[in-house]
């Protein structure tokens, strides 16, 4: 981490963008000066569930700020979730979340090491025993 450098950073939402995931993320902090986490802020619409995946050599926790969602985590039963809620998603654990509420799911996901585009793996076709 010798690269970091002390810096304040101010969620843009502007700088949200979907993905072919089914949600919206925004970037909070993603960079290589700051290779040992990143922290994204995620929001899945009312009705939508996210595509199943897994993100390989990466560990996750979402932190749910607002909304309520079932999630899916490797062999857990689906569980419901809330505000103030921490799912702990192993590296290369497969998972999706679900929307079951009325207003946006929003969580923050915070990767460890630092979210790679590269290691995420889209496994929605695959057979899924539930």
């Amino acid at each position: 981490m010798a690269n970091m450098k002390e810096e304040i950073r101010h969620m843009n939402l502007a700088a949200e963008f979907y993905t072919n995931e089914r949600c919206y993320i925004t970037e909070l902090s993603n960079t290589e000066a700051d290779p040992g986490v990143s922290i994204a802020r995620a929001r899945v619409e009312p009705g939508v569930a996210t595509r199943w995946h897994r993100v390989n050599g990466i560990a996750e926790r979402y932190m749910i700020l607002e909304g309520v969602g079932l999630v899916e985590v490797g062999d857990l039963p689906p569980r419901e979730v809330g505000s103030g809620d921490v799912v702990l998603i192993p590296p290369s654990c497969r998972q999706r979340i679900t929307n079951f509420g009325k207003e946006d799911l929003i969580f923050l996901a915070i990767c460890s090491p630092r979210f790679r585009q590269e290691a995420y793996e889209d496994i929605e076709d695959e057979d899924i025993a539930t």
